[in-house]
């Protein structure tokens, strides 16, 4: 799971109804002419992805598509209860990474595989990999993601230290909680954020970057492995941070970004997105763009992934439904309408080169070298989410068990327990 804007998708959950125009002041425009008609669901602000479907209208005015958001957090409830019912109300959906085999196994997404040679031909590597399960294409790839290492320069400044940058060497997790503890006792609130507070994309790269792996394993990725020692260390190091208060408890995903473009931390881990909520006229602050950290003897590890597009099983619609999964993936028009008002990489190769010049101009001079950088990372630390039918199971148990780690749960009897939890759930797949 991907947010490109942390919160948007939970508070916004109209739906926009377009055909050939922007709908004025957000009413729906009903379709007219006899136009075949489908429905797009996802997570994102209506706003968002309205060029994407402008475009498309544009090219197909035989179709029209309503777009449909859902909260994010109950996004895989209404996708399983109604695609899984039949509903017919659904066309096309976003599917998050990691989650295509779980839709797959359930029968909720069609088989894409003739796509397949196209896919690979026009995105960028790896992208087409989070969909792929028993031999068999299931998603389009849509969005891509990458973290990074946002840093207060006259927080970290007043410290006495020299912040990371773009250009320079990865600092490791060591380094960044030195350097957060100096710029505290210097006077800031906080030390280090996390964007996506406890989530198991922000953990997977603490718990790779310590060699502990997924978290699944096993041909089928089904036998649970949250307890191995790369996962203790990982997470010993992130109840630490919280038990010492270098970050801090009580504080949720919703307002992390919203904290350090205040001023109130040193260090932010979070994605390009991050860049609206620096960039808001009333929070001006001086800040650098560096590569996420490993730990120390460990591997560089970056969270990646975002959503793909897929056809609904219960479309009944489902040739329209793929005409319009096959422009936004496809075809550089689509899938760059669908990022052109979001800072989020695309996986259209060329839609992606197009996005890595702009990144560097979001919020210049901080963000320059930011494009470089993304292709650094993606390249060198990208670890993707595995693609496991008991993917949502894997998601929930180490959101909680994380969650316990930060409120001051002893780590390795948390990671047992929850180590036995997701097995039992796995075992009746």
């Amino acid at each position: 799971m991907t947010r490109h804007r942390i919160g948007a998708g939970l508070a916004l959950a109209g739906a926009l109804t377009l055909t050939g125009c922007a709908a004025s002041d957000g009413d729906p425009t009903p379709p007219t002419g006899g136009k075949v008609e489908i429905t797009f669901v996802g997570t994102d602000p209506a706003e968002d992805l309205a060029p994407l479907l402008e475009a498309f209208m544009a090219e197909r005015e035989d179709i029209a598509v309503n777009y449909e958001n859902i909260p994010f957090d109950q996004y895989d409830n209404v996708i399983q209860q109604r695609v899984g019912g039949g509903d017919a109300g659904i066309d096309v959906l976003l599917v998050d990474a990691g989650a295509a085999a779980a839709y797959a196994s359930r029968g909720l997404i069609v088989d894409l595989t003739d796509d397949l040679a196209e896919a690979q031909a026009s995105s960028i590597p790896a992208a087409v990999e989070q969909s792929w399960w028993q031999d068999k294409l299931w998603a389009l790839p849509f969005w891509t993601s990458a973290t990074y290492l946002f840093t207060n320069k006259d927080l970290v400044e007043a410290a006495g230290l020299e912040p990371p940058t773009a250009a320079g060497e990865r600092w490791t997790w060591e380094e960044v909680v030195d350097a957060a503890g100096r710029a505290q006792a210097a006077g800031a609130e906080y030390g280090l954020l996390f964007e996506q507070v406890d989530l198991y994309y922000q953990m997977q790269p603490l718990v790779e970057s310590a060699g502990g792996g997924s978290g699944a394993k096993g041909a089928d990725l089904l036998t649970a492995d949250l307890a191995n020692p790369g996962w203790i260390e990982a997470l010993e190091w992130y109840g630490q941070l919280f038990a010492d208060g270098v970050s801090p408890r009580g504080v949720d995903a919703n307002q992390t970004a919203n904290l350090f473009a205040a001023g109130q931390a040193a260090f932010f881990i979070g994605g390009p997105w991050a860049i609206y909520t620096l960039t808001e006229p009333e929070r001006p602050i001086d800040y650098t763009v560096a590569a996420n950290p490993y730990f120390k003897g460990g591997s560089p590890a970056m969270a990646t992934g975002s959503w793909s597009i897929a056809v609904s099983s219960s479309s009944d619609a489902a040739e329209a439904a793929h005409a319009f999964v096959r422009f936004a993936s496809l075809t550089t028009p689509g899938n760059a309408a669908s990022v052109a008002r979001i800072i989020i990489p695309p996986t259209n190769q060329a839609a992606f080169d197009d996005f890595i010049a702009r990144i560097d101009q979001a919020d210049a001079p901080h963000t320059a070298g930011m494009g470089e950088l993304t292709l650094s990372e993606l390249r060198q630390a990208a670890v993707n989410r595995p693609n496991t039918v008991g993917f949502t199971q894997l998601t929930d148990v180490v959101g909680r068990a994380s969650s316990d780690i930060r409120n001051g749960s002893a780590v390795e009897p948390t990671l047992r327990r929850a180590q036995a939890e997701l097995q039992s759930l796995w075992d009746r797949l």
